[in-house]
């Protein structure tokens, strides 16, 4: 069985959906369906049950072969990787997840990073904001850009990148579109998206439950994407606040964004899970400290 091969089973073990698996493999339909019936064939046996015309199922020896091929295949392609770096004198990768999306704000560190350790690799994603620490959990990324506080107990919180003030975003037809800024006041007189992260002091940090009157910030309708928070500002139905940067990053002609005048700027640092701390995430946090915060200022 090629890698390929066993790639498109793995995939579809996971999907249990010919027509999701081929698009999340970018190879036809057909081409999944061909594979697995080659697959079948060399095996003598079916993998997937295929009765129920929405949801296939896995066959007790789809099962089996499922779980014997997940770690080769994982070995396989980390070996292939690793091999594919060597070619290019690379010896380690540092995988850093970015809940803000600044990331050429904070070119410097990237740059004074790379500069300093030219063997070492630099990979930076967008983890999804309703899996806070997960990524760092799994293993799956290094490090984590986050805006604090972060005070789990199996994760070390670094050195702050930056600082910034907040921003409101709200519909282009909106009552306060017109407005040069706003209060913290005001946004309790509207609903406020919510979402379903945890810890819940780490929302609030984002989202005060309150404003310094006591007044509830009544949080709606839960959004699981960045694409569903702006649908829902533009079309009016909440407001939403953000670190300014957005104001620059996500520009919309059906969006506004207000300063808020009265909210404390929110801190973003590195975290990473303490257990795992090595040469290439302590690098980085030295990085960090040497350049000391970023200004994000317009």
């Amino acid at each position: 069985m090629e890698l390929r091969d066993i790639e498109i089973f793995l995939v579809l073990a996971e999907e249990l959906h010919f027509g999701r698996a081929a698009e999340r493999l970018h190879v036809s339909q057909a081409r999944v369906s061909q594979a697995i019936a080659e697959q079948e064939r060399r095996l003598g046996g079916t993998l997937f049950d295929r009765s129920n015309r929405r949801r296939i199922q896995l066959t007790p020896l789809g099962w089996q072969l499922r779980d014997d091929l997940r770690p080769v295949y994982a070995g396989l392609r980390d070996s292939l990787e690793r091999a594919r770096m060597a070619a290019r004198g690379i010896t380690a990768v540092l995988r850093v997840g970015m809940l803000p999306i600044n990331i050429h704000d904070l070119r410097p560190y990237w740059d004074t990073f790379r500069a300093r350790h030219p063997a070492w690799e630099l990979r930076i994603s967008h983890p999804p904001f309703d899996d806070l620490f997960g990524g760092l959990r799994r293993g799956e990324i290094d490090v984590l850009v986050a805006w604090l506080p972060v005070e789990e107990p199996d994760l070390t919180v670094g050195p702050m990148l930056f600082a910034e003030s907040r921003v409101l975003a709200v519909a282009a037809g909106h009552e306060l579109a017109g407005r040069t800024s706003v209060s913290l006041e005001v946004v309790s007189d509207f609903q406020h998206i919510d979402v379903e992260v945890r810890p819940d002091y780490w929302w609030d940090g984002f989202v005060p439950s309150h404003t310094r009157r006591g007044r509830a910030i009544e949080r709606g309708p839960l959004v699981r994407n960045t694409d569903e928070v702006f649908t829902r500002i533009s079309m009016g139905e909440v407001v939403t606040l953000f670190p300014e940067h957005m104001a620059r990053y996500a520009v919309r002609p059906d969006i506004v964004y207000l300063p808020v005048r009265d909210m404390p700027a929110l801190p973003y640092a590195l975290v990473w899970r303490s257990d795992t701390e090595n040469d290439l995430v302590r690098a980085l946090a030295q990085t960090v400290r040497d350049l000391g915060p970023h200004s994000t200022s317009r």
